[in-house]
């Protein structure tokens, strides 16, 4: 059997992975465009600052352990251009010699990932300006860096905050440009204010309800000019968003997402025989919305990229779906969500109401204890909790956590109120702030 990846990162190759251990006569080939294979993207950022002290301490499994460890036909440089799912066939361009290439499958997984989205700006190919994806990305921006003072950044989702933040801790000045009104739009806007005012302590310039109409320069950018304003500036990082790289699959009536993202069963199948997605090129389902959703992490990518090696390899293994959980630093706060927010609550036409409180990560007569500030989401015809976002210095990752394995399995505020957790005075309050927060709800 002769399975084909194309894409040598966290989906790509967790599926490989589960290929080689699960059927030991499979022959296994990954098509990776460019050179380095699993790597962490999430840390990309914090190379900026020397928090991660190099880019090689990214790379998970290089190229060489996956052909001599394990067998896998890893190439490198290899562009898939085309798909045929007749003939079962890919075809694509070496990028190294710039010679066509056609390999043959039986089973095929699209493991492509997403790319950054790039609006059409002018201006944008000048140089000076970036986005952030691969190491590639991150080292031409590290060069870019030297000498910089003044840098502009495009968005502000999770990418740009976590930019802000390493960029802050190197001395740079940044400045965000945000079309909406508040920075981190995945977050309600009461939860958003203290993600504002950690900006501000921290000396960012945030641009409120700005649209970007020309970046400008003769080579190099010199600013960033917005409907309201123009921004000098020494250099541009866009972090607008991803999107699926699926553009080679047209015409081969896999279906998609209207993002572009091939649609997968809970078995990572597309629609068409023999052919899998897994990872930032696919959709996700939802626990909560109950449908097909588009949520590009790591986390996803790794879970997904391993069911369907499992199932290509003969196995039976579901993705169970997500919940919507994320976790950011900014500064000295930890910013953490899970499930809906109120903007998608109503969006589902949910009928929804929330609580918020504002309590101590561990006990309240400790003197180093930190302000948790939570907010829950939840159904008022089910009682059923349906999100939740928690900001503070410390105890937001415990929180998120516990609540996000709440959402998975669909539990109410009466369930959650009776749950189980750890006290002790170092660790909790004898009821943990979440429970605290629930209790107020009903």
């Amino acid at each position: 059997m002769h399975y084909l990846i194309i894409g040598g990162d966290a989906a790509g190759m967790s599926a490989a992975m589960q290929i080689v251990r699960n059927d030991k006569k499979a022959q296994v080939t990954t098509l990776e465009m460019g050179n380095i294979y699993s790597y962490a993207q999430c840390g990309l950022p914090y190379i900026i600052s020397g928090a991660v002290k190099s880019t090689e301490d990214l790379i998970a499994r290089d190229v060489k352990t996956f052909r001599e460890k394990y067998g896998i036909d890893a190439r490198v440089y290899h562009e898939a251009a085309s798909v045929d799912p007749e003939a079962q066939l890919v075809r694509g361009m070496n990028l190294r010699d710039n010679k066509a290439f056609e390999i043959s499958y039986d089973k095929l997984l699209i493991a492509t990932g997403g790319a950054p989205f790039l609006p059409s700006w002018p201006g944008r190919d000048l140089s000076g300006v970036h986005t952030l994806k691969t190491i590639p990305d991150l080292e031409n921006i590290m060069d870019d860096l030297h000498g910089k003072k003044d840098v502009t950044i495009i968005g502000g989702g999770y990418i740009g905050l976590e930019l802000a933040e390493n960029l802050v801790e190197k001395g740079i000045h940044v400045r965000m440009i945000e079309r909406n009104n508040r920075l981190a739009k995945m977050f309600d806007k009461d939860m958003g204010e203290l993600i504002q005012a950690e900006a501000e302590k921290h000396g960012i310039e945030i641009c409120y309800e700005e649209q970007v109409e020309l970046i400008e320069g003769t080579e190099r950018v010199e600013a960033v000019v917005t409907d309201k304003k123009r921004h000098t500036t020494d250099a541009v990082i866009a972090a607008t968003g991803i999107r699926p790289n699926t553009e080679f699959l047209k015409d081969t009536g896999i279906h998609l997402f209207d993002n572009g993202a091939v649609r997968v069963n809970n078995y990572l199948e597309s629609n068409v025989t023999n052919i899998y997605a897994a990872g930032d090129c696919a959709t996700q389902y939802h626990r909560i919305k109950e449908k097909d959703d588009y949520v590009p992490l790591g986390t996803h990518a790794n879970k997904q990229g391993r069911a369907a090696g499992v199932n290509m390899a003969g196995g039976v293994k579901a993705f169970q779906g997500i919940v919507g959980t994320a976790i950011l630093r900014f500064f000295d706060l930890t910013l953490a969500r899970t499930g809906l927010s109120e903007m998608e609550a109503a969006a589902m036409n949910f009928p929804y109401s929330t609580v918020t409180h504002e309590a101590s990560h561990i006990a309240g007569y400790f003197e180093n204890k930190k302000k948790l500030h939570m907010k829950i989401i939840y159904r008022t015809d089910t009682d059923m909790i349906i999100g939740g976002q928690v900001i503070g210095e410390a105890g937001a990752d415990k929180r998120i956590d516990v609540l996000a394995t709440a959402l998975f399995h669909r539990m109410s505020i009466t369930d959650f109120e009776d749950l189980d957790l750890s006290y002790a005075p170092p660790y909790n309050g004898v009821w943990d702030p979440l429970q605290q927060t629930i209790r107020r709800a009903k």
